[in-house]
């Protein structure tokens, strides 16, 4: 008997019945995915330079704009953070198109706080683009970013295909805005020199060593010797690189879902459009607006504009909790969700990906409701594992035999995609080009796709799942060995995509549990005895986005339910079900308040870009405490043997 009587179940009871409600009458689940002032602010710079301005809606935006406005009187990257400079300066000049006055107290806070970093001219090499478009600093203290690299052949050192989809599809439109250098229209003529320590007319070249390493300052030099030969570069050229640079976007345009799922990406090809002379009603455009308009999220008086959208992700993870409540794969909130994630599998279109990986056929899914150029391993194998877990509770018949062959077609995908030191990335195989990181253009740090333990934990959790004897292509045993050469001498994993150490042991511990490692085993240990040591007084977990710094790892806020989640379900993969450490965070998530499905959360809790951007899955806290409680009490009440399951 576990020691919470009928409290337990209650509370599972009522948040999963809370939890199917958010299904859509397609089966499918979606909830908010809000990051900081960065994208809602853009969205208004975008708005402007395009010249149609919505003041109803920007009047919404600029009212969520001034309620995150941090204590510091500048916008950090996520909740309750210190002021970043590139956000604030974007979130300000956003709030003085809107029509804020410059000698409004909080305009006067956040001026105050971005002149104490250093003011406008530091600011990164995205905001610096931004500036550039605006008129407020000049061309030349962007970094070259000619778009002839179109042309460039794969063995150059520098390649398309050998960046990260995310920078690809943000970057190819930029090559075109970079081209053209286009002024935005800026209906209103709103500029923002009060911002500049500096007058902003002699912002030079961006001097700042994105890796402070001396790779970085040789590219430096170089950057400042081609801004010198721009002038030699013959024009047919340019022209011809437009035009590939305009297929790319185009071939990858993706309708109302848009450029790569991504609100830059869509941003950035809106603007290339404009710069190129196609008027706002070119189907393009119109699909681009649509995409854009897509993640708006408007409540009341309020609204904000997400940077991509989860529906894959969320449904997966909202299903595996319902059906650790004890619900089936054969009852319909399960069937409907399923059907659903069937219909989003890719099958037909050979992405980016192919690109190292030509022989392997397409099966993955994509994080959005539709991006078929852009896979996501991580969601493949967890809708994968769904499929799996669901169809043992189908009786024989076709529809078990569509999601056999759905699972058969994710798991060949992802075999394929492990790259060669074992590991999984993302989106790409073999990404891990590093010397681009050093790059001016790279400030941002971001530029790769390099194998993670988090994505690699969730693809081992997969493959020992659907096959737990045999391995004939051998991708579980040196992905285990690679995970294992991983961890982090406190214990811990790095946690890419989830905040952050937690994130990241939870998932390796998942994936050892999966595929039958001895509990006893030294690096298990290792890892329960780093859980246990983070474990907060209020019997929660917490770890702060800051950990992303090396020296601030173990910074933290406070305990929040899905970081609390994570790190129950982690200790009781290693076999701690019954330690006090375990009971002890099942009280703190039976006393954490609730709305509905959702525990009480307001901390970002996951990663775009380490020390970059931030995330707050607003599902997060409805599905991972149901999660981690069901498993509690299932593994409490389990008499009978039961399938080893991967996540």
């Amino acid at each position: 008997m576990h020691p919470f009587g009928t409290e337990l179940d209650q509370v599972i009871e009522e948040a999963a019945a809370a939890l199917t409600r958010h299904q859509s009458t397609d089966g499918h689940f979606v909830f908010e995915l809000e990051a900081d002032a960065t994208i809602p602010a853009e969205y208004i710079l975008l708005n402007h330079y395009l010249g149609t301005p919505n003041e109803s809606l920007e009047r919404k935006l600029a009212n969520y704009l001034r309620g995150i406005q941090g204590e510091d009187g500048g916008w950090p990257l996520y909740q309750r953070g210190e002021a970043n400079l590139s956000a604030s300066v974007k979130a300000y000049y956003a709030l003085k198109l809107v029509g804020d006055s410059a000698h409004a107290l909080h305009m006067r806070r956040a001026r105050a706080r971005i002149l104490a970093l250093g003011g406008a001219s530091r600011c990164n090499v995205f905001t610096r683009i931004t500036l550039s478009i605006f008129e407020q600093i000049p061309w030349k203290a962007v970094p070259v970013m000619r778009v002839e690299a179109m042309l460039l052949p794969r063995w150059f050192p520098f390649h398309i295909d050998k960046v990260s989809y995310w920078s690809r599809t943000v970057m190819v439109p930029l090559f075109i805005l970079y081209a053209l250098k286009p002024q935005a229209h800026n209906p209103r003529r709103i500029g923002i020199s009060e911002l500049f320590a500096i007058p902003p007319d002699q912002v030079r070249c961006y001097h700042i060593n994105p890796t402070g390493r001396r790779l970085g300052d040789i590219l430096i030099r170089l950057d400042k010797l081609a801004r010198g030969c721009e002038f030699l570069f013959p024009r047919f050229l340019e022209r011809k690189a437009i035009a590939l640079a305009l297929d790319f976007v185009v071939e990858r345009l993706n309708g109302e879902d848009g450029l790569g799922g991504i609100f830059p990406a869509m941003a950035n090809a809106m603007m290339a459009f404009s710069a190129l002379g196609y008027p706002h009603d070119h189907p393009w455009c119109t699909a681009t607006r649509r995409s854009l308009d897509k993640l708006l999220v408007i409540d009341g008086e309020q609204a904000y504009c997400q940077p991509c959208l989860s529906p894959v992700w969320d449904t997966a993870l909202a299903c595996h909790a319902l059906m650790e409540t004890g619900i089936k794969g054969s009852e319909q909130v399960i069937i409907q969700a399923l059907r659903w994630l069937k219909g989003r599998q890719v099958l037909d279109v050979a992405g980016d990906w192919a690109v190292q990986r030509p022989h392997v056929q397409p099966g993955g899914w994509a994080f959005q409701y539709a991006n078929p150029h852009y896979p996501d391993v991580d969601d493949t194998a967890v809708a994968v594992m769904l499929l799996d877990r669901a169809r043992r509770d189908l009786p024989p018949g076709p529809e078990r035999d569509s999601y056999a062959r759905s699972i058969a077609r994710g798991r060949e995908w992802v075999i394929g995609m492990q790259c060669s030191n074992g590991g999984w990335a993302a989106f790409d195989a073999e990404n891990e080009h590093h010397h681009l990181n050093h790059i001016p253009f790279a400030d941002h740090g971001a530029l790769l796709d390099p194998p993670t333990a988090d994505v690699s934990a969730r693809c081992l959790g997969m493959l020992s799942q659907l096959e737990l004897e045999d391995d004939p292509h051998a991708a579980r045993a040196r992905g285990i060995d690679w995970l294992r050469q991983q961890q982090e001498l406190d214990g811990s994993w790095f946690g890419r995509w989830g905040t952050n150490y937690i994130y990241g042991t939870w998932s390796a511990l998942s994936a050892f549990a999966a595929a039958g490692e001895n509990q006893d085993a030294p690096h298990v240990r290792r890892a329960v005895a780093y859980l246990k040591s983070r474990q907060r007084c209020d019997g929660g977990w917490g770890e702060d986005c800051a950990s992303y710094w090396a020296h601030r790892k173990m910074e933290v806020k406070g305990s929040t339910p899905s970081q609390t989640a994570w790190a129950l379900l982690g200790l009781m993969a290693a076999g701690e079900v019954h330690s006090k450490a375990v009971e002890h965070g099942i009280r703190y998530l039976l006393s954490v308040p609730r709305i509905g499905a959702k525990w009480q959360e307001h901390l970002f809790t996951a990663v775009g870009f380490p020390r970059i951007f931030y995330l707050r899955y607003h599902g997060y806290s409805a599905y991972f405490p149901l999660w981690a409680l069901a498993r509690y009490r299932r593994l409490h009440f389990l008499r009978t043997k039961s399938i080893r399951l991967g996540i």
